[in-house]
């Protein structure tokens, strides 16, 4: 089995150690490198090449926003990004989720989970429970404007119907399994869909589908019709 392989960033030298140590224990994970500050992440990223990226929101001179949009604006594949934070909905998280990273964890979170969060984005499943999507979901809704709203449909104006019901049902944070269940169509076929989404949209993982899919007012409209 091929470690993952993980980078850290975080300004506080404690949380580092902390996170080193209960990561870099487990069989599947290697700490490949750590970062004090988001500038240090793209030439680390590049000298290590990690899998995924702990990334903490807040630090002092390249914040993990930037340095997120940074990776993200490099066009290639990159490693998966996971932020580190102390809030479950802020704006600087959502922008982050926007910005592409593949979803976040709160700094209170109990190792295992911490550890189940990275394995999932490793493989390139979500780490957004339903529950924290809607929260995130209900945070956006704050911060929506009719110009983001007016871009977001014209975004979704390109799906298929049936894109267009994968799209929904990703952004009410279902698992393919649970998406294949309620439109009757088999889990390769979801995976399929949301694959072509993602080209389509030209996104980098299911969180950014699910905000697209608010940002349309898709949720609102629960799967009624019409664009």
């Amino acid at each position: 089995m091929t470690a993952i392989r993980l980078l850290l960033v975080d300004d506080d030298p404690l949380v580092r150690a902390g996170l080193s140590l209960m990561l870099g224990g487990a069989a599947d994970i290697e700490i490949v490198g750590e970062a004090a500050d988001g500038s240090e992440v793209e030439e680390l990223v590049d000298r290590v090449h990690p899998d995924v990226v702990l990334m903490d929101i807040r630090m002092p001179s390249v914040d993990g926003l930037t340095a997120t949009e940074r990776l993200r604006a490099r066009g290639d594949a990159g490693p998966q990004i996971v932020v580190l934070t102390t809030f479950h909905a802020d704006e600087q998280v959502l922008r982050a989720l926007r910005a592409g990273a593949a979803g976040f964890v709160l700094k209170d979170t109990p190792p295992a989970e911490i550890l189940d969060a990275v394995r999932r984005v490793a493989a390139g499943d979500p780490v957004l429970s339903p529950a924290v999507t809607r929260q995130l979901m209900e945070h956006a809704a704050g911060t929506a404007t009719d110009t983001r709203r007016a871009r977001a449909r014209e975004r979704i104006a390109a799906l298929g119907d049936r894109e267009r019901e994968v799209a929904v049902a990703v952004g009410q944070g279902l698992a393919n399994a649970e998406i294949a269940t309620g439109l009757f169509m088999s889990v390769a076929t979801v995976k399929t869909h949301v694959s072509r989404i993602l080209a389509k949209l030209d996104l980098n993982n299911r969180v950014q589908i699910a905000l697209l899919a608010y940002d349309a007012g898709l949720l609102e409209e629960d799967g009624e019709g019409g664009h």
